[in-house]
């Protein structure tokens, strides 16, 4: 076993790098080779390699570190594995703690193979230790009633995970919780009011919940700007008992079919070999930003 050594301070970034994708953050950041897990983890993957990858993890984290980057969207559902690591820590209060996202995807949706990016925050619904989910700035159909058969609506129903939407969707109706808005300032001045009442947070960002402007990914992308996704981390800072960021931009081609055609078909794409460097660097700033919210 690797021994591990106190990352000099909780507020040190922390980037799992799977993919390459996320750029430098600063002479403090904690860097963690992991190339070759990325076919592996990549979009999604059964329960018994995402066990197996996270008995690695424990093995080669810090004991201490801040906000955690894991690169390219894809790798949402390692935000699963970060959380379900508070339910050992000193940073778990007895009274449990929200989940709050930020994803122009809901998250929560069904998937038979395992577990990935997009149905993680299923299963965080069902960790006892989490009192409700809050999922912000889907823009996606994933969210109509077109759509409602490839949701798990049990967490919904029970009220704890709630859909903030923005211009689409009916299913955040179905439970009292949450609701459809207007644009992301109206969402905003409903959710941070809600936010200031939790008492302990957890904060999950894809950047694909920015509009292309102001971050491009390889996903299709919602309405936030880089203000509204600040002011939501900035809210979380003070009550923050961990964070993750993901949503940087990679060109990665699947070595397998089946992942190759699972992820085409949920709509990824792979990025303008011309423009990736540019699409980093707009990362890059946004990442710089949240990091300094969070962390005032």
């Amino acid at each position: 076993m690797t021994r591990r050594a106190p990352a000099e301070g909780p507020a040190r970034p922390l980037i799992l790098d799977l993919d390459e994708s996320v750029l430098p953050l600063g002479a403090n950041e904690i860097r963690l080779p992991l190339q070759s897990w990325q076919e592996t983890i990549r979009y999604g993957c059964s329960r018994r390699a995402f066990a197996r990858f996270a008995a690695h993890l424990e093995e080669i984290l810090p004991l201490e570190y801040g906000c955690v980057f894991t690169g390219s969207g894809d790798f949402h559902h390692l935000s699963l594995l970060l959380l379900r690591r508070l339910e050992r820590s000193a940073a778990l209060p007895e009274t449990g703690l929200d989940l709050v996202v930020c994803d122009n995807h809901p998250d929560s949706m069904r998937y038979l193979f395992g577990l990935h990016c997009g149905s993680w925050a299923y299963h965080a619904s069902c960790c006892p230790f989490v009192r409700k989910v809050h999922v912000l700035g889907v823009t996606s159909a994933d969210i109509s009633l077109a759509h409602a058969w490839e949701n798990h609506l049990g967490p919904l129903f029970r009220g704890k995970l709630a859909y903030w939407g923005i211009r689409r969707g009916r299913l955040p109706s179905l439970h009292g919780s949450g609701g459809v808005f207007s644009s992301a300032d109206a969402l905003l001045r409903a959710f941070l009011p809600v936010l200031a009442a939790l008492p302990r947070v957890y904060l999950s960002i894809d950047k694909d919940v920015l509009c292309p402007e102001a971050a491009p990914t390889t996903w299709d992308q919602g309405v936030f700007s880089a203000d509204h996704l600040e002011a939501v981390a900035g809210a979380c800072a003070s009550r923050l008992a961990g964070a993750d960021i993901c949503g940087d931009v990679s060109g990665y081609v699947y070595a397998g079919w089946h992942k190759r055609l699972l992820s085409r078909l949920d709509g990824a794409r792979l990025p303008d070999p011309d423009r990736l460097a540019a699409m980093r660097e707009a990362q890059r700033r946004v990442n710089l930003r949240l990091l300094a919210a969070l962390f005032p």
